[in-house]
């Protein structure tokens, strides 16, 4: 089963809506990280709102980064996604033990903390970066999200997350959706709209019960005339390259570089984002030396 995203309006376009299936692009970074329950749980919801906001990005090149630091235990959450989908994340503590709200429902919240805040860097290609900040709700993420679409871009959105781990520690599911309204919607449409989402079941339950993403977005927007705009497939993708590193190898300067050379004489640098390895010799380090 691929990782899929649906891309859809309703109510005569004044509803946009982003419907994500993202189990095995969790269940991948599940694997690299070696995550426990929870942190899989905070990574996954992350990486799934993020692919759905990349594919909101009007150019090709455009990126965007989120980052997610509420104090708790698991540490900064940081996930990079551009505009095919695609997205690479990592959280600081992976291996943190899982708590419960109750039996099966991991407590995101603790984890993540809420003293702290949700950071949106969007990469446009222009001289600076748009940064919009929020200050976390809850620590479940999909109420973050949908706080910093609202404060930091004045949209109104219905964020739903969530990631199911079966006993054996894999992820079972994991999805998620964004809806937005539009200024010009009637109130009536707004009203209807807000009545099912008050009444709807977690996504996860919904994914479990074996509903696609086209079984969801009727679901939830049935009745107000919903058409697919486009779907798309998104991964876990990570574009880490040697190059990448020696640039930041040459970025610590002279002294720091000579002083490696002299008492390592070699260097491993490991990607954040997919533990990838990369060693660079006593010659490689002379050579970079040399460029600077």
């Amino acid at each position: 089963m691929k990782n899929c995203v649906i891309r859809a309006t309703a109510a005569n376009n004044n509803i946009r809506a982003f419907i994500a299936n993202t189990t095995n692009m969790v269940e991948k970074a599940r694997k690299i990280h070696e995550a426990s329950s929870v942190a899989i749980a905070a990574l996954g919801r992350t990486m799934t709102a993020t692919s759905m906001m990349g594919l909101m990005l009007k150019s090709e090149n455009h990126q965007l980064t989120v980052k997610i630091n509420g104090g708790g235990e698991l540490g900064s959450i940081v996930v990079v996604g551009g505009s095919q989908g695609n997205v690479k994340g990592y959280v600081a503590n992976p291996q943190i033990q899982s708590s419960y709200i109750k039996p099966g429902k991991l407590d995101v919240g603790k984890a993540v903390g809420v003293k702290g805040d949700i950071t949106v860097i969007k990469d446009l290609g222009l001289k600076d970066p748009y940064i919009g900040t929020s200050a976390l709700v809850s620590g479940e993420i999909a109420e973050d999200f949908a706080s910093y679409f609202l404060h930091s871009e004045q949209q109104p959105s219905a964020v739903a997350l969530g990631v199911l781990v079966e006993r054996d520690y894999t992820v079972k599911a994991a999805g998620g959706f964004i809806i937005q309204v539009l200024p010009n919607i009637e109130e009536e449409v707004l009203e209807k709209l807000e009545e099912k989402l008050l009444s709807l079941e977690p996504i996860t339950v919904l994914m479990d019960r074996g509903m696609k993403e086209e079984d969801i977005l009727q679901h939830v927007l049935g009745g107000l005339s919903p058409e697919i705009v486009e779907k798309y497939e998104v991964d876990f993708i990570c574009d880490c390259n040697k190059s990448r590193f020696e640039r930041a190898l040459i970025s610590i300067g002279k002294k720091e570089l000579t002083e490696i050379i002299e008492e390592d004489e070699g260097a491993e640098l490991v990607c954040h984002f997919c533990n990838e390895k990369h060693y660079f010799n006593k010659e490689e380090l002379e050579k970079l030396l040399e460029e600077l």
